[in-house]
């Protein structure tokens, strides 16, 4: 919210409701899921971290017999794969690969949709057409289909992966920038910053933005958890980086398996099962702590 001071023009200061005042945490910390979600992804983000040191060497080295069941041996608590690989160590250096190409991927796709839908919706008029038109066209693509073409054409690297995955993600972050910028922009003190002179630019950043941004950072948890299952798919179908661990890639290499040695695919398809369980339950604790009708509750 801006006011105007008589000396020196149009200050900002955050409204009564506003989520820098403190309401907003205590509100998250009051839904039990988002904080579970919270403390299941700092494990996950912890253990990726350390995997170096918990199991350093290369994960996908062979370390023992084939096949050995989980908790069947001491060494390898998770057993081992068809080719007599670490799963532990296979899943501790997989969130690596995992959760940074996800994130690299969110972030790109938060940009641009920030970006694109900012400007569509402060200029308006053809450029807005232009913009939601290409948003769009974008959608219209099976989300899926675009990404295995995108890696398919660039080649099996993890940048390439965060290409595609971003490159499907950016359209519904537009949209729903736009949709909020639109809704601020026609308020009384947009009116009173352009009475007293601010630039657009001023105005665009630094009063309409901070106040749209809420809802952004919500869908900007849902974009990870998607993008941790597109890369999933990539790497299942073989389509990942071949050096590199990830989940998707061990669900993949275990299908053929599945009826002997169904714990190749469940281990890691349970880890991404929790980690995207995770990411929602922060988004729905997000959403009560960054709505103020939950935060008057």
């Amino acid at each position: 919210m801006t006011t105007l001071d008589p000396l020196t023009g149009p200050l900002s200061v955050p409204q009564p409701d506003s989520p820098v005042r403190g309401g907003a945490w205590r509100q998250f910390l009051r839904h039990r899921g988002a904080v579970a979600g919270a403390l299941l992804l700092a494990f996950v983000v912890a253990v990726a971290l350390a995997a170096g040191w918990l199991y350093p060497g290369d994960p996908l080295r062979i370390v023992s017999a084939p096949e050995t069941w989980p908790f069947q041996t001491r060494e390898f608590p998770l057993g081992t794969d068809a080719l007599g690989r670490d799963i532990a160590a296979l899943l501790a250096h997989g969130a690596r690969a995992t959760l940074l190409a996800s994130l690299s991927a969110s972030l790109v796709a938060t940009l641009i949709g920030v970006a694109v839908g900012l400007a569509a919706a402060w200029y308006g008029g053809w450029i807005d057409a232009l913009l939601m038109r290409t948003t769009e066209l974008f959608q219209i693509v099976p989300n899926v289909v675009f990404v295995l073409t995108i890696v398919s054409i660039l080649g099996p690297r993890l940048q390439n992966t965060v290409i595609a995955v971003a490159l499907v993600s950016w359209p519904a972050i537009a949209r729903l920038t736009r949709a909020e910028c639109l809704s601020f922009k026609s308020r009384d003190f947009v009116a009173a910053c352009r009475t007293v002179g601010l630039g657009p630019w001023r105005i665009a950043f630094g009063e309409i933005l901070p106040n749209a941004l809420p809802p952004v950072l919500v869908m900007g948890t849902l974009v990870i958890a998607g993008a941790i299952l597109y890369e999933s798919v990539v790497s299942f179908l073989g389509l990942g980086d071949p050096n590199l661990a990830s989940w998707g890639r061990q669900i993949g290499e275990g299908r053929t398996l599945i009826r002997s040695s169904w714990y190749l695919c469940a281990e890691p398809g349970i880890a991404i099962m929790l980690v995207v369980l995770a990411l929602n339950l922060i988004g729905d604790g997000l959403n009560d702590a960054l709505n103020p009708l939950f935060r008057k509750r």
